[in-house]
């Protein structure tokens, strides 16, 4: 049990990839908090997992908020007693288009994507030196290192993601916190759908979301998104606190 006796959080913990990692995390031994917008599904998630012995909290509420984002680091770490990591998952894919761009939904995917994960980490920071090391784990894209066509806003706020996550790993190598980012690729979680039903995304336009899944994963060489629940033990290897050759890096996790 690689995290026994750690504390941690996942932000969008309820669903999908964060869903998948929070209960890997438990497994190995964490206690972890699970932050989520749908306050419903994260204490379902939370009760089921208590049920198995596991200590977890589940936090409600919009990662857009300012002090939401902090008050989660200050509630993990007074319901356990400590914090050593923080899976900072949450994201949000922004508008498809560039030209005619909502700029109301560029906000929405810049809050989600940079802002938020910044003002959690921020707050996450002393509590981790004062652990003597932890480590902090961003969840970016392959959009964030090759860019994609069909998401500009969302490649442009992943690589900067990607560029926080390696100028951090360098300021803060000597406190012993390492910094990692995940990159997944297409993958079969609900986000994946929301990507393909952008309202302002012109080719997929009066298309079932599924239809739209069906296609795209055919230009994958294994014909199918890669789950969820298939790559957690990446996201364990990330968040454990004494591995000192991973600092700065980004990991791939993609059928391409």
């Amino acid at each position: 049990m690689r995290l026994q006796g750690k504390v941690g959080i996942v932000t969008a913990g309820a669903s999908g990839m964060g869903r998948a990692g929070a209960t890997r995390f438990i497994k190995e031994g964490a206690a972890v908090a699970i932050v989520d917008l749908d306050g419903g599904r994260a204490e379902a998630l939370a009760g089921r997992l208590r049920a198995g012995g596991a200590k977890v909290l589940a936090i409600a509420g919009d990662l857009r908020d300012d002090g939401f984002a902090r008050d989660i680091v200050a509630r993990t770490a007074a319901q356990f007693g400590q914090l050593d990591f923080v899976w900072n998952h949450v994201g949000h894919p922004g508008p498809a288009a560039v030209e005619g761009v909502d700029m109301a939904q560029y906000e929405l995917a810049m809050d989600l994507n940079l802002r938020s994960v910044l003002v959690t980490t921020e707050a996450a920071i002393p509590h981790l030196r004062a652990r003597g090391g932890g480590a902090l784990l961003f969840t970016a894209s392959v959009a964030g290192l090759t860019g994609s066509a069909y998401s500009p806003i969302y490649s442009m706020a992943k690589f900067g993601v990607v560029g926080f996550v390696r100028s951090l790993a360098k300021r803060l190598a000597r406190d012993h916190i390492r910094v990692n980012a995940v990159c997944p690729g297409l993958t079969d979680t609900p986000m994946l759908r929301t990507f393909v039903a952008r309202p302002d995304q012109a080719h997929t336009a009066n298309q079932h979301p599924e239809m739209v899944v069906r296609e795209t994963v055919k230009t994958v060489p294994f014909r199918r998104p890669p789950s969820r629940t298939r790559s957690p033990t990446r996201r364990c290897s990330c968040c454990r606190t004494r591995r000192p050759t991973s600092r700065g890096s980004h990991w791939r996790s993609t059928g391409r």
